[in-house]
């Protein structure tokens, strides 16, 4: 199911087999909360930009339009058309965003929803009903991601707890794969790791989840208030008990330097909404540093947010014409940035797969980081 090709020094290339399709690591995966990406961006664009993996949001969809409403309507590829891979998180990140919203007990957290004020319950095996309906490719454990920093006695009880969720997790999805009626029934679990910035608690949590044989297996509770230095400890930790042979998910990681640091300590999958998010504020990423196009400078400038860029903006666009389109509250400038943001790092996870294949991703790495964090 999933093979590492080749290695630069901790760095990993590799390939995951799914029933949707190959996909080839380390990846970024393009997110779609509510199977759409923010941008009035839509599938048919993701593939022309390059985009491997979608990601959707489980609570979001359980909400609205409601998974069985997905369900009936052929699965999220059919709902959305797309043919490709799609990862649905459990819902378990909300048990930290809708803190004042929820109460979390041992069967499960009890939500209100952000919409209504609905009351909802999420457990384990709710969630694997939900991510079911929604027939995604890898489907994500059901865990609780608690905030940096946080008392020690919480954090490992909640990573125990976690433990004991993930069990549930992985009985209820065999259990329903086997259901006449489901639609994918080749969906697969990936577990999640837990415990804040505590390195015992981590490495044994680790240790408990790899027992359970899964398909793959995140990092998760990180890039929620620690810094970057203490992240890369957690993933420094974490890493050498994570099992070599199934793929690694940092999960809401992150800026391109965040990216190469992380493969560069044996990540192979990521997500973040920042890529979209700061496109969506006009704040463009290129090889020579970050754009911000709602400066004066940018006025009338006819070059493309990135000379050599393929992207649909680049190709067609000037800075200056998408910098109007910002200015003038035209959506088509919010459209133009998040494709051109989503190609970037589309394309930038190839410059990474190329580079470790080539035995040459620290040098890669090194040089390019510091550019990325900086502005053009």
């Amino acid at each position: 199911m999933f093979k590492v090709l080749c290695k630069s020094g901790r760095a990993r290339r590799g390939v995951m087999k799914t029933v949707h399709g190959s996909i080839q690591t380390p990846v970024f995966m393009n997110v779609g909360t509510s199977a759409a990406i923010k941008g009035a961006v839509s599938s048919l664009d993701l593939k022309e930009i390059g985009c491997q993996v979608e990601l959707s949001n489980t609570y979001h969809l359980h909400v609205r339009p409601g998974d069985e409403v997905v369900r009936d309507m052929g699965g999220l590829h059919k709902f959305m058309n797309w043919d490709r891979p799609i990862l649905t998180d459990s819902g378990g990140f909300q048990v930290f965003s809708l803190a004042s919203l929820r109460k979390i007990k041992e069967e499960g957290v009890y939500f209100s929803s952000h919409v209504d004020g609905a009351k909802i319950f999420m457990g384990p095996e709710e969630s694997m009903r939900i991510q079911s309906n929604l027939a995604s490719t890898i489907a994500m454990a059901f865990d609780e991601c608690v905030e940096n920093p946080a008392p020690y006695e919480y954090v490992k009880n909640s990573a125990d707890r976690t433990t004991r969720w993930l069990i549930r997790c992985k009985e209820k999805l065999a259990e329903i794969n086997k259901e006449e009626n489901t639609i994918n029934k080749e969906q697969l679990l990936f577990g999640i790791n837990q415990g804040g910035t505590f390195e015992d608690i981590r490495i044994n949590h680790m240790k408990e989840i790899a027992k359970l044989d899964l398909p793959g297996y995140a990092i998760g509770g990180l890039a929620v208030g620690e810094s970057h230095d203490e992240m890369y400890r957690i993933i420094d930790t974490v890493e050498p008990f994570m099992p070599e042979d199934r793929p690694r998910y940092l999960m809401g990681v992150g800026t391109p330097r965040n990216i190469l640091e992380s493969v560069r300590r044996g990540i192979d999958f990521f997500d973040c909404v920042i890529a979209s998010r700061n496109a969506r504020h006009a704040n463009l990423y290129t090889h020579k540093g970050v754009v911000n196009l709602n400066n004066a400078r940018y006025m009338r400038d006819p070059a493309p947010i990135e000379e050599g860029c393929s992207c649909p903006a680049c190709k067609n666009y000037s800075r200056a014409y998408i910098r109007h389109l910002f200015k003038s509250g035209e959506m088509l400038g919010m459209r133009l940035a998040v494709l051109h943001n989503l190609y970037f790092y589309n394309h930038l996870m190839e410059e990474i797969r190329t580079a470790v294949e080539e035995d040459r991703f620290d040098a890669y790495a090194d040089e390019m980081g510091p550019i990325f964090e900086g502005r053009a």
